[in-house]
């Protein structure tokens, strides 16, 4: 029994000595307090790649509420796409809500948990979170084309909707690849590797930028054009705008890279937890789990830091607003 005591006390100690010495981000200097921000009449309490979803069943798009939309209840929002809301439940139910009519809707009975769909005329995109990949006609519910992923193990929370260019569409997986489907000839074409890591390897961001097809997992970030590219980083958020690729990263680095992933500039606030990046007018905006807002010039040569309100709870970025629970930081 003593010798029990004395090995939790041991570890007690360690346990508190770690916590203790556990280091986060502090400021040289900080302005001020950041001025615009407020309290929302809104909860959030899930976020997808591009939406939330508000405590009373409200969806919040990346420049407002969309007021007319209810989500139903115990389904997750998927997101929102050709003047469609998406969302499931557990049991693979999809319910498919126009945006422009309250009456028009549309329900699936896909019989397993999804990860994540999108819309494009009369096609459903669905990706299950066994990693299989499936495409559905809205009109007569037909399945039109199925392809088995890996099964995954761990995934990150970032879940990235199919994409649809013409008549491709891009399933992000659950284990770091783009797979290329085309929805005319109902076949897969191709298979790209972002990175092969065994867990929460999945595909967190995905744009096209300067004709360049840019997706990024937790670990690596591929830039396919002419030729593919590969770089990694430890990412956390991602931000796009002007030909400008800005990151941060789990190393407290803030890093702006071309689109084929060149460092323009980068800049490191050792210890710092990056929750989101807003680009807005010439300046980029970092918020930070401490309670700081981070301004910094585009090239990444000035900044200053104001404090900020952060509280626990789902962080969604908007265009100009960081939504955090039920308070918000805009950024003018």
């Amino acid at each position: 029994m003593r010798f029990l005591f004395s090995l939790f006390f041991s570890i007690s100690i360690l346990f508190f000595s770690a916590c203790s010495t556990k280091k986060v981000y502090e400021p040289e200097v900080v302005k001020g307090a950041w001025k615009y921000y407020g309290d929302s009449d809104e909860k959030v309490i899930d976020i997808s790649s591009q939406t939330a979803l508000t405590q009373t069943r409200k969806v919040l798009s990346k420049e407002k509420f969309i007021d007319n939309i209810v989500v139903p209840e115990f389904y997750r929002l998927l997101g929102s796409s050709d003047e469609w809301v998406v969302s499931a439940n557990i049991d693979g139910n999809i319910s498919l809500q126009s945006l422009s009519d309250n009456a028009k809707q549309e329900q699936f009975q896909l019989y397993k948990t999804i990860a994540s769909a999108s819309v494009k005329e009369d096609i459903l995109a669905v990706l299950f979170a066994d990693n299989e990949m499936a495409l559905y006609s809205i009109a007569t519910k037909e399945l039109l084309l199925k392809e088995q992923g890996n099964p995954v193990i761990a995934v990150d929370s970032r879940i990235v909707n199919p994409y649809f260019m013409n008549d491709l569409v891009l399933f992000l997986t659950l284990d770091g690849k783009v797979v290329i489907v085309n929805s005319k000839l109902k076949k897969k074409l191709r298979t790209v590797i972002v990175s092969s890591e065994d867990h929460f390897n999945n595909i967190i961001y995905f744009n096209v930028i300067e004709n360049k097809l840019i997706a990024a997992t937790g670990h690596k970030i591929l830039s396919m054009g002419e030729k593919e590219v590969r770089v990694s980083y430890e990412t956390r958020n991602i931000a796009y705008d002007d030909k400008i690729i800005y990151i941060t990263t789990k190393q407290g680095e803030i890093i702006s890279l071309s689109a084929t992933l060149e460092v323009n500039a980068k800049i490191k606030f050792p210890f710092a937890h990056f929750l989101g990046l807003i680009i807005h007018n010439d300046k980029l905006y970092a918020l930070e789990k401490e309670g700081y807002l981070i301004e910094l010039s585009r090239d990444l040569l000035q900044h200053d830091v104001y404090k900020a309100n952060v509280q626990d709870g789902y962080v969604f970025v908007g265009e100009k607003i960081f939504f955090i629970d039920d308070e918000y930081i805009s950024v003018e």
